[in-house]
């Protein structure tokens, strides 16, 4: 079975994996990447540098190449800047090259033929996401859009979601591990991102940057430490842009209230609006319509939530949100956590089942502990499928 399980390559992983509809680095602008969001429903557009001067040869497509990857939290982000703050017209007409990463290795190329230890030792490399040309029929008719972008080629991207996912299936093979407990492991990390609740959500930007380049979230906690929900950009980018105007006017608990499912409560909704008015930022309140937004992506909430028992955080009185939900949002805006003592398997499962890169860990007095990642877990499996091969 092991031997099996070691003979997979990526391949395997893509199949039933949708096509990557892309946009281009030369030509596409920030509002054009909003306008893909929208309409694809999808959480990430890719973004691509095509070259299609030459033929291509060998079954290649080209200099065609997966230059980054964009989602809202990019565009929610680079409006909050303090430049684009009076100006988010100007700013919505930029090149979309203003939101690409400069990280080296996010998107990697890799061939069908790859294995699945190669896979995983990109992921841990840094690789969020690995484009891999999908071997199509060629009997079927392709989308005009790829025969004009990739010269006939489609590609899919594999994520670190979809090799944990792929890794459960098969997660007897790794017995006794999955049933140890991640403190045991080792694999809780105490370096995260934070923001203490009654602080502007402003002070946030930076942090909900780099939660989004590291795949995690950032804490919102109170004086003493309690973890009293989360930033996260999964959430975020559900959302739509004019959050970048919560961001700007509100504290980081009204933010958690303004981003919860459904969309914010029309009383935040004033408050955004009025407080744009008070900064004399007339350019937010010409572009964006404030008012309560429904989030873009289609799933259902309920549907979500019942897919496995998991832990949600309790919260008190003085720090209780809205309850209200959406049937389209992906996922509730809680904060998903697991203790110290909670074993492997059950992590994957929870954060596999709320669609996360992350769980958080927390005491019995619900102060925070640490997060464990996919990149963690990830850790831990490559090292036994190594001892495997």
């Amino acid at each position: 079975m092991a031997v099996r399980l070691l003979a997979h390559e990526v391949a395997d992983l893509c199949l039933g994996k949708p096509p990557l509809s892309p946009l281009s680095a030369a030509s596409a602008t920030v509002r054009d990447a909003v306008s893909k969001l929208k309409s694809s429903g999808e959480s990430y557009v890719s973004v691509w540098s095509c070259d299609h001067s030459s033929p291509p040869r060998n079954n290649d497509c080209g200099e065609c190449r997966c230059v980054g990857k964009i989602c809202m939290v990019d565009v929610i982000c680079y409006l909050c800047r303090d430049e684009n703050l009076s100006s988010p017209s100007s700013a919505m007409n930029s090149p979309v090259s203003v939101l690409l990463s400069k990280a080296q290795g996010v998107i990697r190329h890799v061939e069908p033929s790859s294995s699945l230890l190669e896979a995983i030792d990109l992921i841990l490399q840094g690789a969020q996401n690995l484009v891999v040309p999908i071997k199509t029929n060629s009997r079927r008719k392709l989308p005009k859009s790829s025969i004009t972008s990739h010269n006939g080629r489609e590609f899919c991207w594999l994520t670190q979601e979809d090799i944990v996912r792929f890794l459960l299936s098969s997660i007897g093979l790794f017995s006794p591990i999955p049933a140890v407990s991640i403190d045991t492991l080792g694999i809780i990390s105490t370096e995260f991102l934070s923001v203490q609740y009654h602080s502007p959500a402003s002070s946030a930007i930076g942090a909900i940057s780099c939660s989004l380049a590291d795949q995690t979230s950032v804490a919102v906690v109170d004086d003493e430490g309690i973890l009293i929900g989360e930033i996260s950009p999964f959430t975020l980018a559900c959302c739509d842009e004019m959050v970048a105007a919560a961001i700007t006017t509100l504290s980081a608990g009204d933010l958690m209230a303004y981003i919860d499912c459904g969309g914010p409560p029309e009383d935040l909704a004033r408050v955004v609006k009025a407080r744009l008015e008070e900064r004399k930022l007339e350019g937010m309140l010409e572009e964006f319509t404030i008012s309560p937004n429904v989030p873009s992506n289609s799933s259902s909430s309920s549907d979500e939530e019942s897919l496995s028992p998991t832990a949600s955080l309790p919260r008190s009185g003085r720090y209780s949100r809205s309850s209200s939900y959406s049937a389209r949002m992906v996922r509730r805006a809680e904060a998903i956590v697991c203790h110290p003592g909670s074993s492997l398997v059950a992590v994957m499962i929870q954060a596999i089942a709320h669609r996360v890169n992350y769980v958080w860990v927390i005491e019995e007095d619900c102060s925070l502990a640490g997060i464990v990642t996919f990149s963690n877990m990830l850790d831990v499996f490559y090292e036994r499928l190594q001892s495997m091969a």
